[in-house]
């Protein structure tokens, strides 16, 4: 039997029983189609495939052959009794994606359709430095070596553009040019194909960057801005992790040891030194190159609660 022929049989066979073998299934030809159909990036199907298991492996666990929008909110219940939120919603992404195709397939109805993912804490998962903690935590780094000239080249660049960890990783030297008057640096942001955006490199930073190259040596344009030092990946591309683990030292370093506070943190705090010292709303969408500013609007809610001194007025009235 051709591939297309049991494409169609496996088709059929749902729908005329109106039931899903989902072990089966998982490994069927129908789920390479719904691979194809989601039509995005290798990595992006890979976490879709992934995410989506889980509920078929729940169907099969609990003998539900025949899922219906009771089935999936129940599978969402017992996610959120192990999982985050955002895993919840990930998880609930895939299964509603797999639905949308099997009814515009005309293979089992969108059962997961208006089903509600776990609700979202909008404020943000890490802090931001204060202008005093980001000094002391620059000022730290030792720059006599070539690693604390490379680390410190880092934390200024990210502290000042907020940037993350991902675009660090995935910039090289010859990302660096000329726009205008300044230095920018030209990034492939979050899902991007393409370096089309860029941030302004300030005169320390440049500086900071060309130190270390300097020290580095021998550096062709289109190799990595920022290479490992580690000797199983010396002069190669630095990971997110690596990355994101040479933040979290320098910051234990100066006693700003806290799960809140990480690589991610940088961008934070580019964001909010901004807004404090008289930036607006969409000079910091388009600093962090936020799609949606409401995004962006989150920095600005707990900047007013910030400045929010009502318990210091209540204090008064009552100590006097």
């Amino acid at each position: 039997m051709q591939r297309g022929e049991r494409q169609a049989v496996d088709k059929l066979a749902i729908i005329e029983s109106g039931s899903i073998d989902t072990r089966q299934f998982i490994s069927g030809e129908l789920f390479s189609r719904w691979t194809s159909y989601i039509d995005a990036k290798p990595r992006t199907v890979e976490t879709y495939t992934k995410n989506v298991k889980p509920f078929m492996l729940y169907l099969a666990d609990n003998g539900i052959s025949q899922p219906q929008r009771a089935d999936v909110v129940a599978y969402r219940e017992q996610l959120k009794h192990t999982l985050k939120p955002t895993t919840v919603q990930a998880y609930l992404q895939a299964v509603k994606l797999f639905f949308q195709w099997t009814a515009q397939e005309g293979i089992y109805p969108n059962i997961a359709d208006r089903v509600k993912g776990a609700k979202l804490n909008t404020e943000h998962k890490k802090d931001y430095l204060t202008t005093k903690q980001i000094g002391r935590l620059l000022s730290n780094v030792d720059r006599s070596t070539l690693k604390g000239k490379r680390d410190y080249a880092i934390l200024t660049l990210m502290a000042t553009s907020g940037l993350r960890a991902i675009e660090v990783a995935r910039a090289n030297i010859e990302d660096m040019r000329t726009v205008a008057d300044f230095t920018a640096l030209f990034i492939q942001g979050k899902g991007r194909e393409e370096k089309t955006d860029y941030v302004k490199v300030v005169g320390e930073v440049e500086e900071a960057i060309a130190d270390y190259l300097r020290a580095r040596e021998k550096a062709d344009a289109r190799e990595p801005l920022f290479c490992s030092i580690a000797n199983r990946n010396n002069g190669g591309r630095m990971t997110t992790r690596s990355i994101s683990r040479i933040a979290k030292e320098h910051l234990v370093e100066v006693g700003l040891e806290s799960d809140r506070l990480t690589a991610h943190s940088l961008r934070h705090t580019a964001a909010t030194l901004n807004l404090i010292n008289g930036a607006s709303i969409e000079e910091t969408r388009q600093l962090l190159r936020h799609t949606n500013i409401n995004t962006t609007l989150i920095y600005s809610h707990a900047l007013e609660r910030a400045k929010n001194n009502s318990e210091e007025r209540i204090a008064r009235a009552i100590f006097g």
